[in-house]
């Protein structure tokens, strides 16, 4: 599975973790930056991975920030995006149970690296349910323009 990953640089140490981790489990990782703890501004960074999902170059998308809120806030003006802010496994399957999420955002403040890694392996792993969420993400697509 391709996937895009990106983070400002409060993120920047928590990134570069994961995307070890991803690449060490066979996943291709397109890092978008941030490529130094040096400040910079996280809207073009995370637009630009959020677009990369919406236009179906990667399959998956990963955020970071010091609180996430940014992150998951530019990623979801991306048409065909949903992205999900999540702090705990439960929180992230259901992501993707409810929501068949593309995008997940992690706010670098509060959760670990070794938290990050179970909360992304869940995540990458868990399929839609479908049935009444199904009809649900179809309605948030078509909210979408899609």
């Amino acid at each position: 599975m391709k996937i895009a990953i990106g983070a400002d640089h409060g993120g920047y140490k928590l990134k570069e973790s994961l995307a070890k981790f991803l690449k060490k489990k066979g996943y291709s990782v397109k890092d978008f930056g941030a490529f130094s703890k040096e400040p910079c501004d996280y809207p073009p960074i995370g637009y630009k991975v959020a677009k990369s999902i919406g236009r179906g170059l990667y399959k998956r998308g990963i955020l970071i920030c010091k609180t996430g809120i940014g992150m998951a806030i530019v990623a979801n003006k991306a048409k065909g995006v949903r992205a999900a802010l999540c702090d705990r496994v439960d929180i992230a399957r259901s992501s993707r149970e409810h929501n068949d999420t593309n995008v997940l955002v992690f706010a670098a403040n509060i959760v670990s690296a070794s938290q990050a890694r179970k909360i992304t392996s869940i995540w990458l792993s868990t399929k839609a349910t479908g049935g009444r969420h199904r009809r649900r993400v179809r309605q948030i697509k078509k909210i979408d323009g899609r």
